[in-house]
C-alpha cells in the first residue's frame, strides 16, 4: 500500500501541477509577451514535452489506483463513497486527456507545421479550455482525496 499510494500521490502532482503551472503562470506570460507563430510554437514545445508524462501519470494512477481499490479495499462494495467519487473524476479527466490528445493536440500540431496560426490559435484555445477543466476536475479530485474520508 505505501509504494502504491506513494507513486498515486506523485503521479497526481505531477499532472495537476504541470497543468496549475501552465494555466495559471505559463499561459498569461506566453499570451503578453509572443506574436502567435512564436507562441504557437512555444506550446508546440511544451506539450511534446509535458504529455508523456501525463501519459505515465495516467497509467500510474490507474495501474495504483484499481490496485489500491481491488487489493486494500476489496473491489467496489469495500470503498467508502469518496473512493467511488475520485474514480469517476479521474477516469473523466482521463476521457478528456485522450480526446485533448487524439483530436485538439493532433490538429494544433499539424497547423504548427503548416504555419497556419489561425487554426493554430483555435486549436490552442480549445486546449485551453480541455486543460482548464481538467485543472477544475484535479483540483477537486485533491481535495476529496486528502479530505474524502474524513466527512
Amino acid at each position: 500500500m505505501a509504494i502504491a499510494i506513494t507513486l498515486h500521490v506523485i503521479a497526481a502532482v505531477l499532472w495537476v501541477g504541470g497543468m496549475f503551472f501552465a494555466w495559471m503562470i505559463l499561459r498569461p506570460v506566453a499570451a503578453g509577451q509572443l506574436e502567435p507563430p512564436a507562441r504557437l510554437r512555444l506550446w508546440r514545445g511544451v506539450f511534446d514535452r509535458f504529455f508523456p508524462w501525463v501519459w505515465a501519470a495516467v497509467v500510474v494512477l490507474l495501474v495504483t489506483g484499481l490496485w489500491m481499490l481491488f487489493a486494500v479495499f476489496g473491489g467496489m462494495a469495500g470503498a467508502r463513497w469518496h473512493i467511488h467519487l475520485m474514480l469517476l473524476v479521474g477516469l473523466a479527466m482521463m476521457a478528456i486527456y485522450l480526446h485533448l490528445w487524439f483530436a485538439p493536440y493532433r490538429r494544433l500540431c499539424r497547423a504548427v507545421e503548416a504555419s497556419d496560426w489561425p487554426e493554430g490559435g483555435r486549436q490552442l484555445a480549445q486546449i485551453r479550455r480541455l486543460v482548464g477543466i481538467n485543472l477544475i476536475l484535479g483540483l477537486l479530485t485533491t481535495a476529496i482525496a486528502s479530505g474524502g474520508r474524513y466527512i
